[in-house]
Parts: structure tokens; C-alpha cells; sequence
């Protein structure tokens, strides 16, 4: 059964983050149409607060969010200019009118959304939106400073300010997708390193099984004139043997990717775990300050070595998780044993594996992956009545169910 998926994304937020940008123009151009002979603090204050408005557009569709800036931008300024050249005629050099300051606040939002671009967009993109942002505040600079000696001044310091906010914008966007591809890359090592894992823990099997074969064989042998009843028993518990490891390799090697085990770390020697000494996890993880209740259902029979090995890998790793991220105090494993499959779930009550990003993130990889390779399913999550799931149904073979 699948998990139920989030609520879907509000269809208003779109419409609303429109309307807010176009609010934002058009309340920018009252402000200049009631500009009276000199701009004062607050009307700028006013101006610089209507900017509030166009964030959510800027966030969401941040280049129609600059097209909608700059002719805003470009208008407020040319009203502003008109309305106090008109109102100041002769009272100040020709070119002069004190629209640089609401041109100048307009050219920091719009430097500051081309930052943004330039963080989530691509080079191109990003480039070819500072050019056109550029030549706009450079063409609204003629209104303002036009036959003026620091018009050249503008135009350098306009040019400063955009380049600086790009450079910026693309420091930060080249930060942003060098971090991701880190984390996609340690993922991708963290799965190999744990199908590596599982490709030792399969040739211990591997090699159990064949030296059973080996001295099986070398038994039968010995006794097959003299003793034939001995040399039928070796040949069929070679034959068990050795079905019970092709079927355990037709399930997992052709799963497995190609790699290079030659890292010169040795395979385990100890006995392989299985679902029996589930019960010393449980007093461990006591010891460790955690309740492990384990609730057993269904016949409990003897499974193939590969899924008694993932199954209680699988629920390991899941205690371990409950130890270090949940908070938790207890948690219930429930091992359920059926005809043609086995299911296994361990619950909690705490807060989740969910304190940093990527917490617990690759334990739930491994788990995922063990579960694939015998073909089974895998599920992890909250839970809606508090803390945290993982659930794992790993089919049985037909000849052993």
C-alpha cells in the first residue's frame, strides 16, 4: 500500500503572487504621481516598503518578476522627473530634479532580483537578464542626469552595483549546486559502499557453503564402497547445500553493480546474524537506554540465509536510527513470518530521524537497497499519529515457502 502523499501545493499561491507584483507597480507609480516639488523620507520609506509586494513574485517567477521591476522602475522615474522639472523650472540646473533618488532605490531591488537570477538561473540566463536590467537603468539615467557632467558617473556606478550583484548571485548559485552535486555524489558512494557490504557478506556465505560441499564430498569419497548409506547422506546434503547458494545467487548477484573490492579490508569472520539473534539486539540496545519490544507472528521456520541476513540488517539499522535521532525511550519491532513472504516493522514514538539534513539518510538508503536486491519492498516515514515507521516485505522463494 502506498504512502498517502503531502497535500497539494495551493492553487492561489500562484494568482496571489501576481497580483502582488502588479500591485507593487502600480502602487510605486501613485507614489510618484503625489510627489510634490521634493521627495521627502517617508514617501522613499513608502516607496522602499512597496517592495514587500513584489517578493513572492520575485521568489516564485523571478524573471517576469524583473520585467515587471523595470518598467515600474523605468515609469516612476520618468513620471518623477517630469513632475519635478515641472515644478522646479529654473529653480535648479537643467538635468537636475531629485528623481535620482527614487531611481537609485529602484536600481537596488532590481540589482537585488538580478542577484537572485543569477543564484538560481542559469550563466545565460542571468547574464543576458543583467544586460537588459542594465540598459534600463541606464536609460532612465538620461532622464535625470542628462547634460550633466555625472552622468558618466551614473552610469559607471549603475554598472558597478549590477556587476557586483551578478557576481554575487553567481558565487552563491555555483556554492549552492557544488553542495548538491556533493550530496548526490556521497549518496551514490553510499549505496555502492553498502551493496559492497552485501557482496561480503555473501561470499562468506559463498564460501560456508562450499567448504560444507568440499568436505561433504570429500567424505562420500572415502565411505561410498564401504559405507553407502554415509556417502547418500554427503551427496544430499550436498545437494541442499548447494541449491540453498544458487538460489541465494540468482536473487543477489545480478542485482549487484560491478565494482572493484579490492580495498583491501577483509570480510567478517564471524558467524553471519540472522532473525534468531534479534533478541540480543534487543538487550544492547537496552543496555544503550532504548526498549526493544520484538512481537513474533506467524510460524517461525528456517528462511534462506540471505533474507535472515537483510531482515535483521533491516531492523538494525532501524533500532540504530531510533537510538541517535529519534529520542525515543522504546520501540516495537513486529516480525511477521507468512507463507509467501516476510514483513518486518519497527515503530516509534519519538521525533524521527529528522534534526539534519541527511540525517539518518543513508542507514534508510541501505535498507532500501537490501530490500531491492531480494526483490522485496521497502517504506520509512512519520507517522500521522507521531514518530517514525519503517516497514520492509521481503519475499520468500516458493521452494521454501
Amino acid at each position: 500500500m502506498k504512502a498517502p502523499q503531502g497535500p497539494p501545493r495551493s492553487s492561489l499561491a500562484e494568482p496571489l503572487a501576481w497580483c502582488s507584483g502588479i500591485a507593487y507597480a502600480l502602487l510605486l507609480y501613485v507614489v510618484a504621481l503625489n510627489t510634490g516639488r521634493e521627495l521627502s523620507g517617508a514617501r522613499l520609506l513608502l516607496a522602499a516598503l512597496l517592495a514587500v509586494l513584489l517578493l513572492a513574485l520575485v521568489l516564485r517567477r523571478p524573471l517576469p518578476a524583473l520585467v515587471l521591476l523595470l518598467a515600474a522602475s523605468f515609469a516612476t522615474t520618468v513620471r518623477t522627473d517630469s513632475a519635478m522639472a515641472a515644478d522646479m523650472a529654473g529653480s535648479m540646473p537643467p538635468g537636475e530634479t531629485q528623481a535620482w533618488q527614487i531611481a537609485y532605490l529602484q536600481a537596488a531591488l532590481t540589482d537585488l532580483t538580478v542577484g537572485w537570477i543569477s543564484a538560481t538561473r542559469s550563466r545565460l540566463t542571468a547574464a543576458v537578464a543583467a544586460l537588459v536590467a542594465l540598459g534600463v537603468q541606464i536609460a532612465g539615467a538620461t532622464y535625470y542626469r542628462e547634460g550633466s557632467p555625472s552622468f558618466v558617473t551614473t552610469s559607471a556606478f549603475l554598472t558597478l552595483m549590477m556587476v557586483t550583484a551578478w557576481t554575487i548571485g553567481h558565487s552563491v548559485g555555483e556554492r549552492r549546486r557544488h553542495a548538491s552535486a556533493l550530496r548526490e555524489r556521497a549518496t551514490e558512494q553510499a549505496v555502492v559502499a553498502e551493496r559492497l557490504r552485501i557482496a561480503r557478506e555473501l561470499h562468506d556465505m559463498v564460501a560456508h557453503s562450499i567448504g560444507v560441499i568440499a568436505i561433504q564430498a570429500g567424505a562420500g569419497r572415502r565411505v561410498i564402497e564401504t559405507q553407502p548409506d554415509e556417502a547418500r547422506n554427503a551427496l544430499s546434503s550436498i545437494e541442499d547445500t548447494s541449491r540453498d547458494t544458487l538460489a541465494g545467487l540468482r536473487r543477489m548477484l545480478g542485482a549487484l553493480r560491478r565494482a572493484d573490492p579490492a580495498d583491501g579490508d577483509g570480510a567478517p569472520l564471524g558467524p553471519t546474524p540472522a532473525l534468531a539473534d534479534l533478541d540480543g539486539l534487543a538487550e544492547r540496545t537496552r543496555d544503550a537506554g532504548v526498549r526493544v519490544d520484538i512481537e513474533w507472528r506467524g510460524q517461525r521456520r528456517a528462511l534462506p540465509a540471505e533474507i535472515e541476513l537483510s531482515a535483521y540488517r533491516i531492523v538494525q539499522e532501524a533500532v540504530t536510527n531510533v537510538v541517535r535521532h529519534s529520542g525515543a525511550r522504546a520501540c516495537r519491532v513486529t516480525v511477521d513470518c507468512r507463507e509467501d513472504d516476510l514483513s518486518i516493522e519497527i515503530t516509534d514514538e519519538g521525533r524521527g530521524p529528522s534534526g539534519l539534513p541527511g540525517a539518518a539518510g543513508y542507514g534508510l538508503t541501505g535498507m532500501r537497497e537490501r530490500a531491492a536486491l531480494l526483490h522485496g519492498e521497502f517504506a520509512a516515514g512519520p507517522r500521522p499519529e507521531g514518530g517514525f515507521r519503517v516497514a520492509a516485505r521481503l519475499p520468500v522463494p516458493a521452494e521454501v515457502a
